[in-house]
């Protein structure tokens, strides 16, 4: 089956799969797409000389899932660790990588039908591709840089504590042909 033909929230369900071959090939689909549509919402940002450094080729697919997907995922892939999410966000995470050079963030709410960031997207758009995830050695710099020079406004006003010790903040950015995604920039921890 061409992969390319099922939605977003059809691959998701293919996390599932007792078949491994299935789950990778989905992963793999899923972290194309997220990356290639941030690309190309950010490409104003890697033009820019400046704010460019600021950005990493480091990418990271987060995908959203109902918890008792996340649950089955989780179990299919031995108990990969739990990030360690700040308790006023509403969200389970562990981090996938299954090869290498496909790295997804599996994203769940901790309460459905609640006000968490996870709970209202999976309730407005079902599972699928959340946000994808830039790292940055200085996440303060490159949000002044992009509101400064391109005009692009953060979510949050401030930096946030992020999962794992990380600082975070949002961007929601226009893909030319198709809508918006949301873009994290993640500073690691120090």
């Amino acid at each position: 089956m061409d992969l390319n033909s099922l939605s977003s929230a059809e691959l998701a369900a293919r996390l599932d799969s007792a078949d491994s071959a299935s789950r990778v090939a989905a992963a793999r689909e899923l972290y194309r797409r997220g990356r290639t549509e941030a690309e190309q919402a950010i490409s104003g940002w890697r033009a820019d000389a400046q704010i460019g450094e600021f950005i990493s080729n480091h990418v990271t697919v987060g995908i959203a899932v109902r918890p008792e997907r996340f649950a089955r995922i989780r179990a299919l892939l031995g108990e990969p660790r739990l990030a360690e999410v700040p308790p006023d966000q509403d969200a389970e995470e562990f981090e996938w990588s299954p090869d290498g050079s496909v790295h997804l963030d599996i994203l769940t709410t901790r309460a459905v039908g609640r006000d968490g960031a996870i709970a209202k997207f999976l309730t407005k758009f079902g599972e699928g591709i959340q946000q994808v995830e830039f790292l940055t050695p200085n996440v303060d710099e490159a949000t002044r840089l992009l509101a400064l020079q391109l005009h692009a406004s953060a979510i949050y006003p401030t930096t946030r504590n992020g999962a794992d010790g990380t600082r975070v903040n949002f961007f929601l950015a226009s893909i030319p042909s198709s809508g918006k995604i949301l873009i994290e920039l993640v500073e690691a921890k120090r």
